[in-house]
């Protein structure tokens, strides 16, 4: 049997359970949600990375969808609800395909079924605008992890991307950890800095995840995990869900990047400007200086990495498809997990391991918080605490 049956085989059985795909943002984006213009169920490689044919090309079984919204919104919370209401809309668009899921337990009766079980993901703690009872209000609505924050600082919480301003987590974002951990949600690392992810393991009851992010000692990049969180991961429970996103798994396109968004502000440009002038300064920028490709084995490195870190009972996989305008070759989109745990295969994990990475490792994190939610439900009324009265300065 070829590497490449052999996963098939495995898939069958332990799909893959994907931590974090934007494809409600891109849907917003593109065509406003007029899913009629982009309807999931045909080929939509034209516009995205993302389609029902592509998904069950690749293996997928459970699919945490992105709820992600701008942290320059001027209401976060109705985008996100917009957000939210995409996802629905997409369930009961294609029943016979996805099925939604707010439970581990709901998680294996879609395998069961041959579904894809739907679950989502808030990107980002400016979503819940400083309050515990929108937190609720979007944990009742479906969304199963809240990722602390995204590109920018939140007021409680500091982003990998953003210049410290509470050194980790404040009193009210550890409050905010102890109530998604009451509530059963998920608490979701990526993007987060560093010291944001020790103090948020150091208040969390329940496992954490990374939705998307790989190792930083293999690629060094703020928005990968340092060794030391790594490590901590067993004690935890949690799982880091690695990322194909080009500029976070290769070295070498780090640093073109930094080099291309410099090129960008020597010619009076924000290195995001996607303005005719801009990207004219960026294509000549490209001609000159090819942009470095990723590949399958770049992102095998980074979980032969994490292993060795982890252990293989922590990890998972994350890819940040409809997120990312670059892809890793053999990894142009959902249909290419195979790819990759051909890969792994060749380079020694066994079958156990990969159903582990697939599968198993994802469903029981999320079973472990719902336990630990029960607890805690049990001994702990839902938290109404405001920023300022735990946040205020001294005096």
């Amino acid at each position: 049997m070829t590497s490449r049956e052999a996963v098939r085989e495995l898939l069958r059985e332990f799909p893959v359970v994907d931590g974090h795909n934007d494809l409600p943002w891109a849907l917003r984006e593109q065509v406003r949600y007029d899913l009629d213009a982009r309807d999931i169920a045909a080929d939509q490689s034209a516009h995205l990375h993302t389609d029902i044919p592509r998904l069950r090309a690749g293996g997928v079984g459970a699919q945490y969808w992105s709820v992600y919204v701008r942290t320059d919104s001027p209401d976060p919370v109705a985008a996100t609800l917009e957000q939210i209401d995409c996802v629905r809309q997409l369930l009961a668009r294609h029943p016979e395909d996805l099925r939604p899921a707010l439970t581990a337990a709901d998680m294996e009766a879609a395998r069961g079924e041959g579904r894809i079980a739907s679950l989502m993901g808030a990107e980002g703690g400016h979503s819940i605008a400083n309050s515990p009872g929108t937190l609720r209000g979007l944990y009742g609505l479906g969304v199963r992890y809240m990722t602390l924050t995204h590109n920018d600082n939140v007021d409680w919480a500091d982003s990998a991307t953003d210049e410290p301003k509470a050194g980790g987590l404040t009193a009210f974002g550890r409050e905010v950890v102890r109530e998604m951990n009451r509530l059963g949600m998920l608490v979701d690392l990526s993007h987060v800095a560093a010291t944001t992810m020790r103090d948020a393991l150091d208040a969390s009851s329940a496992p954490v995840i990374f939705s998307h992010s790989s190792a930083r000692a293999v690629c060094d990049h703020p928005r990968n995990v340092p060794d030391d969180v790594l490590e901590r991961l067993p004690a935890n429970g949690g799982i880091a869900m690695v990322t194909f996103v080009p500029k976070f798994v290769l070295q070498a396109a780090v640093d073109w990047t930094a080099a291309a968004d410099e090129n960008m502000r020597a010619h009076g440009f924000h290195h995001l400007d996607t303005t005719a002038e801009a990207m004219k300064v960026h294509r000549a920028f490209e001609e000159r200086h090819p942009r470095p490709v990723a590949t399958v084995s770049t992102v095998a490195d980074h979980l032969d990495h994490m292993r060795e870190a982890a252990g293989v009972d922590h990890l998972g996989i994350g890819g940040d498809y409809d997120g990312t305008a670059f892809t890793p070759d053999g990894l142009a989109d959902v249909s290419g997990y195979p790819n990759l745990l051909a890969e792994l295969l060749d380079r020694g994990w066994s079958k156990a391991d990969l159903a582990k990475l697939t599968w198993k490792n994802a469903v029981r994190v999320l079973d472990a918080a719902e336990d630990v939610a029960r607890g805690l439900q049990a001994t702990r009324p839902p938290s109404n605490a405001t920023i300022e009265s735990l946040d205020a300065p001294a005096g």
